[in-house]
């Protein structure tokens, strides 16, 4: 091997994996807690349904639930992946979520409908938001977002087609 082959080469004491930058971080930390957040309304709205549709509707919310658990986690792993730290803790996630607050007690199937669909808007919403940022950042996390958006939309879509269509 010549001296001009192995000049290329790195020396591991130099290298050092991405770290976040501290906006990132913020970007990823609103995501996440709109995604626990998410997870916890749904399974609220779950528990509580009532009425004529009501077996679909637990069916396709505890869907929403499992896709939200598990957007919450891709997102958390990433942030610790990026050597940043995800809080999920139920006070973070109470001060700072975007999404509206879900109403106590049982709901009609088509209140469900509508409140759920509004809660994956505001988290796609925030994801959104936070795209640009994210993407110029690191445009593999960006990828992760795109997908969450994805399943969420396609969620919202499910849950409003079992809405009784208008006369």
């Amino acid at each position: 091997m010549t001296s001009t082959q192995n000049s290329s080469r790195r020396r591991s004491e130099d290298l050092r994996p991405f770290v976040a930058p501290s906006e990132l971080a913020d970007d990823l930390q609103a995501v996440l807690v709109d995604l626990v957040e998410l997870h916890l309304q749904a399974k609220q709205a779950h528990w509580n349904v009532i009425g004529p549709g009501f077996r679909s509707m637990h069916l396709s919310l505890d869907e929403l639930v499992d896709t939200a658990r598990e957007a919450s986690d891709t997102i958390a792993e990433r942030m610790r992946a990026l050597q940043t730290v995800p809080d999920g803790r139920s006070d973070t996630v109470t001060a700072t979520t975007s999404l509206p607050a879900y109403p106590s007690g049982t709901r009609q199937k088509s209140e469900t409908v509508e409140l759920m669909t509004a809660r994956i808007t505001a988290a796609v919403d925030t994801m959104r938001g936070v795209h640009d940022r994210v993407d110029a950042a690191d445009p593999a996390t960006s990828d992760l977002l795109h997908a969450i958006i994805d399943d969420l939309e396609k969620r919202a879509w499910m849950i409003a087609a079992e809405q009784s269509p208008t006369p």
